[in-house]
C-alpha cells in the first residue's frame, strides 16, 4: 500500500514519481561519482553535466532556437516581476501589462518603480473570472514590451493563445503555473519566466527564456546579480545557483521527453481537466468560478453552496486521501491543481469523491 496521496496543492506541488525515484538515488551518489547531488560543486564537472544536459533538454521538448538563451535563475517568480523592468524598462519608456489576478497586478506595483505601466487590458471588473476578449485590449503608443500571466492560479483562469501585441513589440510571459503543461512557440516571445514550483521541480528556482537581442538592451545602472546578461555570460553559474532545482529540473524535463513531448502532455492535461470540469458542470451543488471559454486546466477552482459545507468537504477530503484543496486564502472556496506530474487517477478518485459528497449533503 502506498504511504503516498494524491497532492493537489498549488504550489510547491507534485513530482513525478519517477523523478523522486531517482533523486532520491543522486541524493546519496550521483552517477556513480560517490558524491550527493547537494555535495556537488557548482564548477566541477558533474554538475556541469547536470546544468548543460537540463538546457539540451529543455530546449529539445520545446523547440528553444539558439536565438534565445535559457537561464537557471534564483528568486522565482516574484523577483522577476523586478527584473523585468529593471533590465528592460527606464523612466522614459512605458510598459503595457495585461491585468488577470493577483500576480500579474504584483508585476504591476514592481514595474511602476522603473518606468511608466500602462493597463493594455484588466478583468478586474468581473472579479477575475475571465480573459481579456482580444478586442478588449488597449496598447499604448510605443510599449517597450508588453506582459502577461498565462495561467492565474488564484482565479482558475487561463489564456488559451497569446494575446495579439502591436507588431515589433517584444511579448513577456509569466508562464509560472502552465510552463511546458503544453506545447509554446518560443519565437512569439521575448522573454518567459517561470517559477519551477509548478510543473518543473522544487521551489526556489525560475526558469528563464529571453531572446538574444534583449540582452543587449539590458541597462547597466542595475545590480549585477540582476543582469540577464551577467547570467547569460556565465552559464547561470556567475554565482552558485540552486544546484539541486537545477538538477530536479532536468530530471523533470527528462520525464516530459519520455512521456513522448510537449503535445502528448497537453493531451493527458486536457483529458485530467476534464474530468473534474465534468464534474462540476453536470452537478447543481458545485459551481466554477472561472467563465467557460477561459477556464484552468491547471488550476480548477470552485465553490460549493456554503462557506460551512466548504470546510466540510476540505476536511473529508483530507481524511480520504486528496490534499491540496482549500482555495486561496483571498478568495475562499476550493481549488484541485492538476499540474503535470498530477496522476490521472487522482483525477477520477476527486470527481467521484465529489459526487459522492454532494449526494450526502444536499
Amino acid at each position: 500500500m502506498s504511504d503516498r496521496i494524491f497532492n493537489f496543492s498549488a504550489g510547491p506541488a507534485v513530482l513525478p514519481e519517477p523523478v523522486l525515484r531517482q533523486a532520491q538515488q543522486d541524493l546519496w551518489n550521483l552517477a556513480g561519482s560517490g558524491v550527493g547531488i547537494l555535495e556537488h560543486s557548482h564548477r566541477g564537472k558533474a554538475f556541469t553535466k547536470v546544468v548543460e544536459e537540463a538546457e539540451a533538454d529543455c530546449r529539445e521538448i520545446a523547440g528553444i532556437s539558439d536565438r534565445y538563451r535559457v537561464l537557471f535563475l534564483q528568486g522565482g517568480a516574484s523577483l522577476q516581476f523586478a527584473m523585468v523592468p529593471m533590465n528592460l524598462l527606464n523612466k522614459h519608456a512605458t510598459a503595457d501589462y495585461i491585468v488577470t489576478g493577483t500576480w500579474s497586478k504584483k508585476a504591476v506595483e514592481e514595474a511602476k518603480l522603473f518606468g511608466e505601466v500602462h493597463i493594455a487590458g484588466s478583468s478586474k471588473p468581473t472579479n477575475f473570472d475571465r480573459i481579456p476578449a482580444p478586442g478588449d485590449l488597449k496598447f499604448s503608443a510605443r510599449p517597450a514590451y508588453v506582459h502577461f500571466t498565462s495561467n492565474n492560479t488564484i482565479f482558475g483562469t487561463q489564456w488559451k493563445t497569446e494575446p495579439p501585441v502591436p507588431p515589433g513589440v517584444p511579448l513577456i510571459c509569466d508562464a509560472s503555473s502552465d510552463i511546458f503543461s503544453r506545447p509554446i512557440d518560443v519565437s512569439k516571445y521575448g522573454l518567459i519566466y517561470a517559477g519551477a514550483q509548478k510543473n518543473l521541480g522544487p521551489s526556489g528556482v525560475v526558469l528563464v527564456i529571453i531572446r538574444n537581442d534583449l540582452l543587449k538592451s539590458v541597462r547597466d545602472d542595475i545590480p549585477t546579480m540582476l543582469k540577464y546578461s551577467v547570467h547569460a555570460e556565465n552559464n547561470s553559474l556567475y554565482n552558485t545557483p540552486n544546484t539541486f532545482g537545477i538538477y530536479v529540473m532536468g530530471q523533470s524535463f527528462k520525464w516530459i521527453r519520455q512521456l513522448g513531448g510537449l503535445k502528448a502532455m497537453a493531451e493527458r492535461n486536457e483529458a485530467k481537466a476534464k474530468v473534474i470540469h465534468d464534474a462540476i458542470d453536470n452537478s447543481d451543488f458545485f459551481k466554477g468560478t472561472a467563465q467557460p471559454d477561459s477556464r484552468s486546466l491547471m488550476n480548477i477552482c470552485f465553490r460549493a453552496p456554503s462557506e460551512e459545507l466548504e470546510t466540510k468537504f476540505i476536511t473529508e477530503a483530507k481524511a480520504a486521501g486528496f490534499d491540496g484543496l482549500k482555495g486561496h486564502r483571498s478568495v475562499g472556496g476550493m481549488r484541485a491543481s492538476v499540474y503535470n506530474a498530477l496522476p490521472p487517477e487522482a483525477c477520477e478518485r476527486l470527481a467521484d469523491f465529489m459526487k459522492a459528497f454532494e449526494r450526502t449533503n444536499r
